[in-house]
């Protein structure tokens, strides 16, 4: 049996005993050093590099994304996210993290992760790619649009903010916006609707669906290179491979 070596990189304390302690369980998987803040973790990966990090974005004085800039994309190992924040969900895939788990999660949810990592590390062993430095050199918050769009019902205009779209989806001729459990109708296509939609917060994920990005929750490997998309709410998307540069690109742009 393969072993893979790992490193968990956290600022909490229990977070980091909780990990390493649901890695206990796991047979082919050695946690070789745990980390308090980014400036260790770069301090231990100068000196050993294991092949597998979970890394926490949020931490004082250095973030998970500040840790791979100082380290360069050849000396990164494979990495996951784990982070009590949703926001970072879209970087980290683009940054080529194996998987993102959003606190607090479960064991079923972590031992998913786990199996996903040990799949990709026994057939694919190279590291991360030699875009990740000009990625994350790039990556800035999404920046709330004030726009609005107007939708004519029951004889009456009603005014959406788009900022409360949670997704689009084309039915025909016809957009349906859903906005927290409620949809509106409104009578125009995905491709003239797309044009007036912030591209900032706003990306085409599939040929009949529009997403917020700022509603991702997480994404999944799926089937064929396609990903889920899971919203806040539970709603579940699919990502087309056709589609996953626009999504980049969305990134990159704002």
């Amino acid at each position: 049996m393969k072993r893979f070596r790992a490193l968990v990189v956290d600022d909490e304390s229990l977070a980091r005993k909780r990990i390493t302690r649901l890695l206990g369980s796991e047979p082919d998987i050695e946690v070789v050093g745990e980390c308090a803040t980014g400036k260790d973790a770069v301090a231990f990966l100068a000196r050993e590099l294991p092949d597998l990090m979970f890394l926490d974005v949020q931490m004082p004085e250095m973030d998970g994304f500040a840790v791979l800039r100082e380290l360069g994309p050849r000396k990164v190992p494979a990495v996951v996210f784990v982070t009590a924040y949703d926001g970072y969900a879209l970087q980290a895939f683009e940054v080529n993290a194996l998987d993102y788990l959003l606190k607090p999660f479960d064991e079923r949810r972590f031992h998913e992760t786990v199996e996903r990592v040990r799949d990709r590390l026994s057939n694919r062993q190279e590291g991360v790619s030699d875009r990740l430095a000009a990625l994350i050199d790039n990556i800035t918050p999404v920046k709330p649009n004030r726009g609005r769009i107007a939708i004519k019902t029951g004889g009456k205009v009603m005014f959406i903010n788009m900022g409360d779209i949670d997704w689009v989806e084309a039915a025909d001729n016809y957009a349906c916006l859903h906005c927290s459990g409620t949809t509106h109708v409104l009578r125009e296509t995905m491709h003239s609707l797309e044009a007036k939609l912030d591209r900032g917060m706003f990306v085409r994920i599939h040929r009949s669906v529009i997403v917020n990005i700022d509603r991702i929750a997480e994404m999944q490997p799926w089937f064929r290179g396609d990903y889920l998309v899971i919203l806040k709410d539970g709603t579940k998307l699919k990502l087309s491979r056709t589609y996953r540069e626009s999504l980049s690109g969305t990134l990159l742009a704002t």
